[in-house]
């Protein structure tokens, strides 16, 4: 489970002395337990699941690449390597992603999966590819691939 994962990751962190992994790590956990909250106020007693413990991550990480784009605006290196950093520690919690070889694949094997031979099938493929690869894939990307092999 992601949630013991975080926490593991944070003792390790503690004992290791790195400052950064537990700063970002306790700004995780700080959300986490918002959203916690938040869950019990809907009736869900055990909290978010690992799907929206994601979904938060992925949203804190969009967050940090917007702050780095304005940091180096502005001249502020120093703080966009920060953010560069936090990006990295939250990143190494989330499922590794596809590169684009092994999504070109992915690809190819739900369309010759599903028999699809044009652009008409392209919504099934790609709710194919998200059921297959939630968190693991840029859908934008396969979106493209998807297009041209069926277009």
């Amino acid at each position: 489970m992601l949630r013991t994962r975080l926490n593991d990751g944070l003792k390790e962190a503690l004992r290791a002395k790195d400052q950064r992994t537990v700063s970002t790590l306790r700004l995780i956990l700080a959300a986490l337990k918002d959203r916690d909250i938040a869950a019990r106020g809907r009736g869900e007693t055990d909290g978010i699941d690992d799907a929206e413990i994601l979904a938060m991550m992925r949203t804190m990480i969009k967050q940090r690449r917007e702050a780095i784009a304005l940091y180096e605006q502005g001249g502020r290196l120093e703080l966009a390597e920060q953010e560069a950093e936090e990006i990295g520690v939250i990143e190494r919690f989330m499922p590794r992603q596809l590169d684009d070889g092994e999504t070109a694949a992915a690809v190819e094997q739900v369309i010759a999966d599903l028999g699809a031979n044009c652009i008409r099938d392209m919504g099934r493929c790609m709710t194919e590819l998200r059921s297959r690869y939630p968190d693991r894939m840029d859908f934008s990307k396969a979106s493209g691939l998807v297009k041209r092999a069926l277009g």
